[in-house]
């Protein structure tokens, strides 16, 4: 029965860290249509599979992995590891001359927004979000993302 108490408590304290990263983000930026847990959502929109509508620009946020080290009496402290991906339709002609060119940098400047409010962002008695990796890549459908990887330690004390 232990186990599933504490399963129970990592499950509460895992929701507890997404939904403040969503609030801190949502307080913090204008302009975006959608925060959301990312379960594929824009891999889905290649395979037109049946899905919650995905509306841009959007921030989807995932916890992947959590490297987990023992500290005795049953408690435990993770390396937590957070995805953030900030994906944006790209309708707009940004080449050189096209009179429209300032769209590109709006876009690089929308995801540093949002990197600059999660950048030392703490929730509960986690450790402050720390930007590890950064890429940005284009999805079929005119899609660019702007993808970021925290770090942060978490703590499941019993």
């Amino acid at each position: 029965m232990e186990s599933i108490i504490f399963n129970f408590q990592l499950s509460i304290y895992m929701e507890t860290l997404f939904n403040d990263i969503q609030k801190q983000i949502a307080e913090k930026i204008q302009g975006l249509s959608l925060i959301d847990e990312d379960y594929g959502q824009l891999e889905a929109i290649e395979t037109e599979e049946d899905q919650y509508p995905v509306t841009f620009p959007c921030v989807l946020i995932s916890a992947p992995e959590v490297d987990w080290t023992n500290l005795g009496g049953g408690s435990q402290r993770g390396n937590c590891t957070l995805t953030i991906r900030l994906a944006m339709d790209c309708y707009d002609d940004t080449h050189l001359g096209s009179g429209t060119e300032e769209k590109a940098i709006e876009r690089m400047q929308f995801a540093r927004s949002i990197h600059h409010v999660l950048q030392g962002f703490r929730s509960g008695d986690s450790s402050a979000l720390v930007r590890k990796t950064t890429r940005n890549y284009s999805r079929p459908h005119a899609i660019k993302v702007y993808e970021t990887v925290y770090t942060c330690m978490v703590n499941d004390l019993v």
